[in-house]
């Protein structure tokens, strides 16, 4: 599918630009580390704090939930410009980690998780639109080079939290949050501010963007319950069976390390396929390897986990770029729902399959995230005729 170009608000690319786009990286890393460390700790959470299944799963509701909101948080971002919701949401992270390590009580984690849902909300619909505002003549490109600044910290999140919470106690969590605070006045000095909505340019036309916005919901909330029904249940499974809490957290790093991979290829594939190729590619794939993974044992989990992230985080730039497109006149809004509401729908998703794993085991749980990608895949056809009808409109 051939893709239009919007009118971000570009600036010509310079060493100030060149570094604040590193920092943009950067601050993905840290804030996405922050807000994604919880599937590697809920076995140690379930042991350590005595909460069962069924609350654990919720726990990974909530912290999705907040993300909710990331449409809002766009709509304000391009109206206002700047870069306070770049700045703010990584610290507003470390509030909730912080909430989570000195809370015992299943109230105070979930407050504490739901935080840090709400500053990964204020960060990734300005800071994508940031991006695509520095990424010239290949956005698919520039934008998975991004999203690889975020996958990296989803990846070493979980497996540093554990290794922290496992030799000093949960309650020491909250030092996790440390690398951020150091770098932040780095954030404050470099980090480009996004130029605000000007009184000439076209209002967001919600009526005309509805059937293709809630195509790309479907499909990206579809994506975001089968990611987290792997990254929720594989470490829980592996405990199960006697392996350690470390190596649990391990088996979400690999799936979202070298989920990276997935990411670049996505978008140099978007940039000279288009975003049909690698969407139907992307699920296509992912569903075969997640429908093999129940089977998989021991250390075979590893290299299948591996490729499940590299199908599933392929498409993840390519959604995100549609989203810019549809809402063409507002990106980080555009951003906001492609990323924000996607993974809201998915986090209600893993709420009836963390009950289902609960009463039928968590290896047919897995099963079901298969489904999910079954059902994203269905999706795709209705995604690209809205977005074809929606061009031409």
């Amino acid at each position: 599918m051939a893709t239009t170009s919007i009118p971000t608000r570009r600036q010509p690319a310079t060493a100030d630009h060149r570094t604040g786009f590193a920092a943009l990286m950067w601050g993905h890393l840290a804030n996405d580390a922050l807000a994604n460390y919880l599937p590697g700790l809920l076995p140690l959470i379930a042991i350590e704090r005595h909460v069962p299944l069924i609350l654990l799963t919720s726990l990974v509701t909530i912290l999705m939930f907040g993300q909710a909101l990331q449409p809002l948080s766009g709509l304000l971002a391009d109206r206002i410009g700047g870069r306070w919701f770049v700045l703010g949401g990584p610290l507003l992270s470390v509030v909730g980690v912080t909430l989570v390590a000195l809370s015992p009580a299943y109230v105070g984690m979930a407050v504490g998780l739901f935080l840090s849902g709400i500053g990964t909300t204020l960060f990734h619909p300005q800071a994508m639109a940031l991006t695509r505002s520095l990424a010239g003549k290949r956005p698919g490109l520039t934008m998975s080079a991004f999203m690889v600044g975020g996958e990296f910290g989803r990846a070493i999140g979980p497996l540093v939290a554990t290794l922290l919470a496992t030799a000093a106690g949960l309650d020491h969590l909250w030092l996790v949050g440390v690398f951020v605070v150091l770098t932040w006045p780095w954030l404050w000095r470099v980090v480009p501010p996004l130029a605000k909505r000007t009184a000439t340019q076209a209002p967001v036309q919600f009526r005309l963007h509805l059937r293709p916005a809630l195509a790309l919901v479907a499909f990206n909330g579809l994506r975001a319950g089968a990611i987290s029904t792997v990254t929720t249940l594989v470490p829980l499974l592996w405990r199960d069976h006697g392996g350690s809490v470390i190596l649990g957290a391990s088996l979400v790093t690999t799936m979202i390390g070298i989920g990276i991979v997935g990411n670049l290829a996505g978008g140099l594939m978007r940039d000279r396929f288009g975003s049909a190729t690698v969407l139907w590619g992307s699920s296509i794939f992912g569903t075969l390897l997640l429908a093999a993974l129940p089977f998989a044992q021991g250390y075979a989990l590893w290299p299948i986990l591996a490729l499940v992230g590299i199908a599933l985080f392929s498409s993840s730039p390519v959604t995100t770029l549609i989203g810019q497109d549809i809402f063409k006149e507002n990106p980080a809004l555009g951003s906001g729902i492609s990323a924000g509401m996607g993974n809201a729908v998915g986090a209600l998703l893993i709420l009836p399959i963390g009950y289902a794993a609960s009463r039928i085991g968590l290896s047919r749980g897995l099963e079901l995230g298969a489904v999910l990608l079954v059902l994203a895949f269905l999706s795709i056809r209705p995604l690209l005729i809205a977005t074809a009808g929606h061009r031409t409109a």
